[in-house]
């Protein structure tokens, strides 16, 4: 049950908890009030329609995504290296499919909503792009290059190698090697990165 504090925040992660179990279908009113403990009617009293829901949600994430990848840029220790890197992405396979895997369901959830609604495939833009920046950012800083493409194509890389992590049979993904993040996250980088200098960086940041 996710925490009371702020209305709109409690009725957002709650509405993640529900896509991610229910799936777009599931994603109703009744639903949220019903995961958030509050009265019937208090989450169209906020998102009068489901499309609305669907909206409220996509920004929801957006927004926490790109505050978290905005203060990695920010806090970036010195001293990291390549290995760092690889550990990072393989950390974050793993949460996708454990401690992350609620939100991470809930966004493919909105990835094929966003198909159907532009508003939120602007939300998953934005989370796209904070994704593409700071992937970026992070190489120029241990000198690696990776071009904005190469970026996206890594986080579309990572996307979908989660995916078959949360949706194959447990022996399947043993038999094919997704159970092993660290492997999976160095081929992906490996694809999509180039080593040699990279211009405009200054102590470990891109300028």
């Amino acid at each position: 049950m996710p925490q009371r504090g702020n209305r709109r925040e409690l009725l957002a992660e709650s509405a993640i908890e529900v896509l991610a179990r229910e799936g777009g279908r599931g994603l109703t009113h009744r639903a949220i009030d019903r995961e958030a403990g509050v009265p019937e009617g208090t989450t169209k009293n906020y998102h009068p329609t489901r499309s609305s829901l669907f909206i409220a949600v996509a920004r929801h994430i957006a927004a926490e995504h790109t505050s978290a990848l905005r203060e990695l840029r920010e806090r970036m220790p010195e001293g990291l290296n390549k290995n760092d890197i690889a550990t990072l992405y393989a950390t974050m396979l793993r949460r996708m499919v454990t401690d992350a895997r609620s939100r991470f369901l809930a966004l493919f959830e909105l990835h094929l909503e966003g198909v159907r609604r532009p508003e939120v495939r602007s939300a998953l833009g934005e989370i796209a792009l904070a994704n593409v920046d700071t992937t970026v950012h992070l190489h120029a800083a241990v000198g690696e290059r990776i071009s904005r493409r190469g970026g996206a194509l890594l986080e579309a890389g990572m996307l979908g190698v989660a995916l078959t992590m949360l949706s194959q049979p447990d022996d399947v993904v043993r038999q094919t090697g997704f159970d092993d993040a660290e492997a999976l996250a160095r081929a992906l980088l490996s694809m999509t990165t180039t080593s040699g200098p990279v211009p405009g960086v200054l102590r470990g940041r891109a300028s």
